[in-house]
């Protein structure tokens, strides 16, 4: 085997590095992280360009031949971001419109009842819901589409730019758009070759009746106000020009004879991630900080706000790099929206198609979780006010699975906003979980009597509140995420932060836990520990006890403890309590009527065969007890691979995700990506697949279909896991590599449980080079093509293997 043996450090700018600065110098905000909307210090400006070239560009460009339609945002409009504010843009010549979200624009709030049914109410009002902002929209009479030549739209994932271009009359009019982090505002530049001017209005429209202003101090319209749970809000553009006359009249500014233009929007809340404070800053203004931003940012030049952005966006952007093979000139010559219809058309690979699906759930990654609120259903993407299921954040998969990218694709302070928002969350839920889980209301309360710790529901919000059902095995669900970070980053000062939910998740389930008598094959009987009554997400009995995904989930939370105790040096005689828990845990076995996994305790199926939940393959993926090794009983392994089989391998973008991803860890690399393609599919009247912009679309029925973001991250997650397997000391290299992607690759920047990050060549389907790089791991063993090598490092080393042999 040829080696060799590098030091390495990284220097990208960390958001965990600052909070560890602000931490150590008295400055740290709030538990659950900083402040959502807030004024910041002056970003460094540049002295040389940070931009791409053209032709190096173009490498990570998604492209349009039409512009969105303002009636169809959410499947047409363009999306931008900043970490919290998100929008859609339109790119119509003579109307540019942007729908703009902020992540913490929500209504409702705590919500800490119960109705008699035992549900939480869910609605609106009472759980609240995620909202827009604000529209945007710039008008240029004269560029009406039909007039316009050689029209261009894309959006470039590497530098988080939307840009569009066209001819008209001879001159060619250019914009570029933009949600610049350092900035904290989104910015719209428009310019022209050829001598061409724009002459037109800019306006912004909040979307609850707000009345849009001009005043105040300086030239920019603007509004305020208030939803009915207090919470304050705001929103400010203004715009600029080296030439031509701008000026503001009322609500609107106007613009004539400009060669150029420069729009520049901001707004947010006055939520503030802190229980102790109901969530809200009142020393805030929304609205007076928002014209704050836009006049300084328009104080400078599109120029420097451009490098500015991309300077801030395009290193984090370049963690990860792939490559799947190299497509045909014919499929080049498509736009993006063709190619997708070809690719399921004609039924050919793609390879830097679907690579370049796999980069733009980073670019949503990127753009919509940096220093704020989690995504939820949709992100920070809406394009109207009443999202289906509040856009909240469901935990019983999809805020999970939201995050499952995170830490393989190079994105890991991406993964802040969710550490965050469970622990700004952490004093609301162990007290609605003290007050309201025992309730006599509550159809899975503790038949015990005792409560100990926290738990959730199935739906959250940002207000510490619950929605629909109570969850019980929420919490640990949520604490595997969490601690599967750690096991990527071997971070112990994280650990030591997310400690208090791991354990206050443990003393949960230590008072929960019941004891029964099974008795197995050969008629011996034993006592075990099962959950209490609860439901298999989201189908079957509601009162079932010792469900697979509880038990599955437990078994996890516990082991994951016990290893949080060691590596702290904490609560040992808890954590030897709690092993010897996990010890008696009752495990899922094969059912003898259908050769599947047992969902319940039970050998018949009491729920839907094809059911879009793998609830009781939670030991498969995301959980790693069931393995294709010996470590597994071949009945177990067995009976997972016959429950998947029988699920089937049609269902919701994100359903087929889930079993893309069990299907990788059972390294069956065809249907794993059949899987990816069939999420890749062109969506057709609202069917399930891939909408003209590349958002998932799931099918309602009645030719309604909606936009749900988790399949955009569980499929490049899925993607990954095919092209390398890990956990802590084991790590394998093409497990599930397809014959698609088999003749040449490489990816780098992949994450790698144990502490490593992984840059991986392979040709003819087999590995040509890894070089393993420790971010914190030291010791693991890497397997390949049959063989294997243990690898022992320091942090900041790397080693390259070139051979196994």
């Amino acid at each position: 085997m040829d080696t060799q043996h590098t030091a390495s450090r990284d220097n990208h700018p960390s958001r965990r590095g600052f909070l560890a600065l602000a931490a150590a110098t008295g400055t740290a905000a709030a538990l659950g992280g900083l402040p959502v909307f807030t004024a910041a210090a002056a970003p460094a400006r540049l002295t040389s360009s940070p931009l791409l070239s053209p032709a190096a560009a173009a490498k990570n460009q998604l492209w349009w031949q039409a512009p969105g339609s303002s009636d169809s945002m959410i499947r047409q409009g363009l999306p931008v971001g900043n970490g919290r504010l998100g929008a859609l843009a339109s790119n119509d010549p003579s109307s540019e419109l942007l729908a703009i979200t902020d992540a913490s624009l929500w209504t409702g709030g705590l919500n800490d009842t119960l109705q008699s049914d035992g549900q939480f109410p869910y609605g609106r009002d009472d759980f609240g819901s995620l909202t827009m902002l604000a529209e945007l929209t710039v008008d240029i009479p004269g560029h009406d589409l039909g007039a316009v030549d050689n029209y261009r739209r894309t959006l470039d994932l590497a530098q988080g730019l939307v840009s569009a271009s066209y001819d008209l009359s001879g001159v060619t009019y250019q914009r570029q758009i933009f949600a610049s982090r350092p900035d904290d505002v989104i910015v719209l530049h428009f310019s022209q070759q050829g001598g061409g001017t724009y002459t037109g209005t800019v306006s912004v429209a909040g979307t609850h009746g707000e009345s849009t202003t001009a005043g105040g101090t300086g030239p920019c319209a603007s509004f305020g106000a208030s939803l009915a749970n207090g919470l304050k809000y705001g929103a400010a553009v203004t715009a600029r020009s080296s030439s031509g006359k701008v000026a503001v009249d009322g609500a609107s500014v106007s613009f004539s004879g400009c060669k150029d233009l420069t729009v520049v929007f901001s707004g947010g809340t006055n939520y503030a991630p802190d229980a102790a404070a109901g969530f809200r800053d009142p020393s805030l203004d929304p609205e007076r900080l928002a014209r704050t931003k836009v006049l300084d940012a328009a104080g400078h030049s599109a120029t420097t706000l451009l490098h500015t952005h991309v300077a801030d966006f395009r290193p984090v952007f370049e963690q990860l790099g792939i490559n799947l093979g190299t497509s045909s000139a014919a499929q080049r010559r498509l736009d993006t929206w063709q190619r997708v219809q070809a690719r399921y058309r004609d039924d050919v690979p793609d390879p830097e198609l679907e690579a370049a699906y796999l980069q733009f759930g980073r670019y949503l990654m990127i753009s919509g979780s940096r220093g704020t609120l989690p995504m939820g259903l949709q992100g920070p993407w809406l394009d109207g006010n009443d999202p289906d299921w509040m856009g909240d954040y469901h935990t019983d998969i999809n805020v999970q699975m939201n995050y499952w990218m995170a830490d393989r694709a190079g994105l890991s302070d991406c993964f802040d906003a969710f550490t965050d928002y469970c622990l700004a969350q952490l004093p609301s839920w162990t007290d609605l979980t003290q007050r309201l889980f025992n309730s006599p209301a509550n159809r899975y309360r503790n038949s015990s009597g005792k409560t100990a710790g926290w738990t959730v529901a199935i739906s959250t919000n940002p207000y510490g509140g619950g929605g629909w059902w109570w969850h019980p095995a929420g919490n640990a669900w949520l604490c595997h995420n969490l601690f599967e970070h750690y096991s990527y980053t071997q971070d112990r000062a994280y650990l030591d932060r997310i400690y208090p939910l791991l354990k206050g998740a443990v003393e949960f389930w230590e008072a929960r836990l019941i004891t029964t008598t099974v008795t197995d094959a050969s008629g011996a009987s034993r006592e075990v520990l099962i959950a209490d009554s609860d439901w298999s997400p989201e189908q079957g009995p509601v009162d079932a006890k010792g469900i697979t995904y509880a038990q599955e989930l437990v078994w996890n939370l516990f082991g994951n403890y016990r290893t949080a105790t060691q590596v702290l040096g904490r609560d040992s005689t808890y954590s030897a309590t709690v092993d010897g828990l996990r010890q008696r845990l009752y495990l899922p076995v094969v059912s003898p009527k259908t050769g599947w996994l047992e969902e319940w305790m039970s050998p018949d199926n009491l729920g839907e065969t094809t059911h879009r939940h793998l609830s009781p393959l939670f030991g498969l993926f995301p959980g790693d007890r069931i393995r294709p090794d010996d470590s597994t009983p071949k009945d177990i392994l067995a009976g997972a691979t016959a429950l998947l089989t029988a699920r089937g391998m049609n269902s919701y973008g994100w359903a087929n995700a889930w079993r893309s991803l069990c299907w990788a860890r059972l390294k069956n690399a065809e249907k794993a990506y059949q899987l990816v393609i069939t999420n890749l599919r062109p969506s057709v009247g609202g069917g399930n697949g891939s909408a003209p912009n590349l958002f998932d679309i799931m099918d309602m029925g009645q030719g309604r279909g909606i936009f749900q973001i988790d399949a955009n991250f569980g499929t490049p997650s899925a993607m990954i896991e095919m092209l390398l397997y890990s956990r802590p000391g084991h790590v394998e290299l093409l497990p599930a590599l397809p014959a698609a992607w088999a003749a040449s690759g490489s990816v780098s920047g992949v994450g790698v449980r144990g502490g490593f990050v992984a840059d991986l060549r392979w040709k003819n389907g087999k590995f040509t080079q890894l070089t393993l790089r420790s971010v914190g791991g030291r010791d693991t063993t890497v397997f390949a093509d049959g063989s294997s090598r243990s690898i022992s490092l320091k942090p900041g080393e790397s080693v390259t293997l070139r051979t196994f042999g």
